[in-house]
């Protein structure tokens, strides 16, 4: 690939073209054309893996594969519905793998990570009706690991400046003894900084706790061994795997879960149902009440499937290429700022956060998608304390990446923020439903969807 497709002026080097100058892996959509406001379609740039990653072609190719099958899951007699059976349960099997999961590790289908970690939440151990620990949090996780435990006993610890400083931090709240859950994110969602997961599990068991770690930007960008590490719990999405459906799932230490409270009242979660009392089942069922997401499950574990299977060194490689081109590239340009949390952090998944000095960040995100074809997300990456602490009330910009990145997306991304920065906006903005949109946009749509913006529906996301 010559740099010539690079119109920004910021080129990568040699080796960056190596590693990432094409795919990983294919993915869905990798063509996707975008309408431009100033006329005519453009390669779609998606920079926005954080959020949803695209569905990689195998698992979309997988997906039509079992399509024919699908049908109600455990209690059928019928063919289909024997295939569908086996699908879902050989997928835990599959899951367990991926993460490295101990032989008895629970495997418990979910909606998303959201829904996993609220359910660890009604599993924390307690002696009549008390809770007997509290769980302690970071002020840097992503609201889903901030919010479900806001309703049991819990202690919150401000991170340091550095790492090393939140470890030692960490340290003194476990040592003052009462904690049963030390909950921490593997990945942050809002600048991609990894913490040492395997050193915080051996500083929860220390002092007696249990830890759980949220794995849902860390799980697509890195391999996961939790019996290595000791890590009791672990949590992620398929959506965020390169697989559709949004399925979740929490992988982990049986007894917990086996004695907490049933997360979904319903169906397939009893032993005997009686009138006005009920007798639990254990193991998985017992919490996944109702009818399962049984594609959701199959296409995270062929999702998970082929992650594993990719060179873990070709895998680091392509995604430590594109963020480090995009980080050079967004530091070269006046008035551009690249966020981080640790100044000792050293590793760091395919995101990078940002701000504009000038622009309010849904503007420039309104901007890049319009002008230039390149989708990224903007706001507080409902990650609000961290935000705050950070300086950026109001929000920033986040670009994040993947195994169907190439390094002529973040060319794109560099170059509508070099052209901002020399020349300013080429179009009007209005805000619409809290959202920067086009004004006077007259793009088209598919002709079974909406045509508008699809800004009706966000939450306002603006008062602390």
């Amino acid at each position: 690939m010559s740099t010539a497709t690079f119109s920004s002026t910021i080129q990568p080097s040699p080796g960056q073209e190596l590693a990432a100058g094409r795919p990983l892996a294919a993915v869905t959509g990798a063509e996707l054309q975008a309408p431009l406001i100033q006329g005519g379609h453009v390669r779609y740039a998606n920079l926005d893996y954080g959020a949803s990653a695209p569905a990689l072609t195998i698992v979309s190719a997988y997906l039509n594969e079992v399509l024919p099958y699908y049908a109600s899951v455990h209690r059928g007699a019928g063919y289909a519905s024997q295939i569908s059976t086996s699908v879902y349960e050989n997928s835990r099997n599959i899951v367990r793998g991926f993460v490295g999961g101990r032989p008895d590790d629970s495997v418990i289908f979910t909606r998303n990570t959201t829904d996993s970690l609220n359910l660890l939440a009604g599993c924390l151990p307690q002696i009549d009706g008390k809770h007997t620990g509290e769980v302690l949090y970071l002020d840097i996780e992503h609201h889903a690991n901030l919010l479900p435990w806001q309703g049991v006993p819990h202690r919150s610890v401000v991170a340091d400046t550095t790492l090393a400083g939140t470890i030692a931090k960490i340290r003194g709240e476990l040592s003052q003894g009462g904690v049963s859950l030390l909950a921490v994110t593997g990945a942050s969602n809002v600048t991609g900084e990894i913490l040492p997961i395997k050193e915080l599990a051996a500083l929860a068991h220390e002092y007696g706790a249990r830890i759980v770690v949220d794995a849902a930007q860390l799980a697509p960008h890195r391999p996961i061994n939790i019996a290595a590490a000791d890590v009791d719990y672990v949590v992620f999405s398929g959506h965020k795997l390169y697989a559709p459906f949004g399925a979740g799932v929490v992988v982990g230490r049986p007894d917990w879960l086996d004695a907490g409270t049933p997360h979904l009242a319903g169906g397939g979660a009893v032993r005997e149902a009686r009138l006005d009392s009920v007798s639990w089942a254990t193991g998985p069922a017992r919490h996944e009440g109702g009818s399962p997401n049984v594609l959701g499950a199959a296409t995270l574990a062929r999702a998970a499937q082929v992650l594993s299977g990719l060179d873990p060194q070709a895998w680091h490689n392509h995604e430590a290429a594109i963020r480090a081109y995009l980080v050079e590239g967004l530091q070269a340009i006046d008035g551009v700022s690249v966020h981080r949390i640790f100044s000792d952090s050293t590793d760091t998944i395919g995101v990078v956060n940002f701000s504009v000095e000038g622009f309010d960040a849904g503007l420039v995100a309104a901007y890049l998608a319009a002008e230039h074809g390149v989708g990224l997300r903007d706001g507080r990456f409902c990650a609000h304390p961290l935000l705050k602490r950070l300086g950026l009330p109001s929000g920033s910009l986040r670009a994040s990446f993947g195994v169907g990145s190439r390094l002529e997306d973040a060319g794109r991304l560099l170059r509508g923020i070099e052209e901002l920065k020399r020349t300013g906006l080429g179009w009007d903005y209005v805000v619409d439903e809290g959202r920067w949109v086009p004004a006077n946009d007259h793009r088209t749509y598919p002709e079974w969807a909406p045509n508008t913006p699809g800004t009706a529906g966000a939450a306002p996301c603006t008062v602390d």
